[in-house]
C-alpha cells in the first residue's frame, strides 16, 4: 500500500522573496494529478475561503482595429475576422453596462480597449468612466494597452483600482505569438502601474501551442513579479477563424486544471481567475478548477468579443457547488 504524501511548508507556501524556478514549476506539473490537486487545495484553504469566488465583468469599450499582431486576437486589424472596428463607447453606455453588471452580482467592472497605447483624448474619456464606476461602489479595472508613467498616474488620480496587462506567455515563446510589442514593453507597463500603487491584474493564455516548459516559464514570470499580481487571469485559448492560431490543437482540460493548481501553489495570495475559454468547459471541469484554487471568474455573456457562459448558467453552477460570491 502506498504511503500518504506529505508536503513541507516551503513546498506549500513559497514566500514572495524567493525566486521560483521553471524547474520547480515543471516538477509541480509532473506530479500525479491527485497529489497536485490535493496540494493546491491545501494552499487555497490556507489563504482563502474555498467556497467563495469574486465576480468581475469585462466590457469592450473600444473594439477592433488594433495595430498589434497578437496571433490569438480577432481585434487585430491585420486579420480577416468578423470583428468590426468600432469607435469608443459613449460614457452613458458604459455607465448603463456597469449598473447592469452590479445588479447581476459583479463587484469589479473591467473596461478593455483595443489600443496599442491610449491617446490623451481617449484616456480622458476613460478617466470619466472610471469615476462613474467608482460612484456605483464597484471596483474599477482597465486594460488599455501600454502605459507610460504619466498615464498610469492619471489613472491612479481618478481612483483606478486594477490595471490588467497580461504577459500572455513565456519570454521564450513570446516571439511566436507577437512581434509588434516586446516582452520588456509589457514589463515596463507593469512597473509604471505598480509604481503608482495601482493593483496589478496580470496573467496569460495557455493552449497556444506552447511546450510544458514554456507554460512553466509563463508562470515563473508571473510568480516572480514583486509583489506578485493581486489577480492572475488564466485564459484558455479561444480560437477565432481568421487568426493565425485558428486550428491549433486544443489543450486538454486536465492540463488546464493543472495550470490553475500550479498557479495557486506558487501564487498563494493572488486571486486566480478563470477567464477566456470557460464556454467550452463543462460544469465538472469548472468545479475541478475551483477546487484546484480558482476563486474568480469573468461574469457576463461576452468577454470583449468572444462568448462567455450566461450569467444565469454561472449562478446555477455556483448554487450547485454551494459557492458564494463576494
Amino acid at each position: 500500500m502506498d504511503q500518504p504524501i506529505y508536503f513541507n511548508k516551503i513546498d506549500k507556501n513559497l514566500s514572495n522573496d524567493q525566486s521560483i524556478s521553471i524547474e520547480y514549476i515543471r516538477s509541480l506539473f509532473e506530479k500525479p494529478f491527485n497529489d497536485l490537486i490535493f496540494q493546491s487545495h491545501q494552499v487555497h484553504r490556507e489563504n482563502f475561503n474555498p467556497n467563495q469566488v469574486q465576480l468581475s465583468t469585462l466590457l469592450s469599450i473600444k473594439t477592433g482595429g488594433c495595430s498589434e499582431d497578437c496571433a490569438y486576437c480577432p481585434q487585430s486589424a491585420r486579420y480577416d475576422t468578423d470583428v468590426e472596428n468600432e469607435k469608443i463607447l459613449a460614457l452613458e453606455e458604459v455607465i448603463h453596462a456597469a449598473k447592469e453588471a452590479k445588479s447581476s452580482g459583479a463587484t469589479r467592472f473591467c473596461m478593455g480597449a483595443a489600443w496599442r497605447s491610449p491617446k490623451q483624448k481617449d484616456l480622458d474619456l476613460v478617466k470619466d468612466m472610471i469615476t462613474e464606476v467608482k460612484k456605483l461602489g464597484m471596483e474599477s479595472c482597465a486594460t488599455l494597452g501600454m502605459l507610460d508613467g504619466d498615464q498610469a498616474k492619471q489613472l491612479k488620480d481618478v481612483g483606478l483600482d486594477y490595471y490588467n496587462h497580461n504577459l500572455d506567455t513565456s519570454p521564450e515563446f513570446y516571439g511566436d505569438i507577437i512581434s509588434t510589442r516586446t516582452y520588456e514593453d509589457r514589463l515596463d507597463t507593469l512597473k509604471n502601474v505598480r509604481d503608482q500603487g495601482i493593483n496589478v491584474c496580470c496573467g496569460g493564455i495557455v493552449g497556444m501551442g506552447e511546450s510544458l516548459t514554456e507554460r512553466a516559464g509563463l508562470l515563473a514570470q508571473l510568480s516572480n513579479l514583486t509583489p506578485q499580481p493581486e489577480s492572475v487571469p488564466i485564459n484558455l485559448l479561444t480560437q477565432v477563424e481568421g487568426t493565425p492560431l485558428f486550428g491549433q490543437t486544443e489543450l486538454d482540460h486536465f492540463d488546464f486544471v493543472r495550470t490553475i493548481a500550479v498557479a495557486r501553489i506558487i501564487m498563494p495570495k493572488s486571486y486566480v481567475r478563470l477567464s477566456a475559454g470557460r464556454e467550452k468547459m463543462n460544469e465538472s471541469t469548472q468545479a475541478l478548477a475551483f477546487f484546484a484554487g480558482a476563486n474568480s471568474i469573468f461574469y457576463g455573456d461576452e468577454l470583449l468579443t468572444t462568448d462567455n457562459p450566461a450569467s444565469e448558467k454561472d449562478q446555477e453552477l455556483l448554487k450547485k457547488l454551494g459557492i458564494k460570491t463576494n
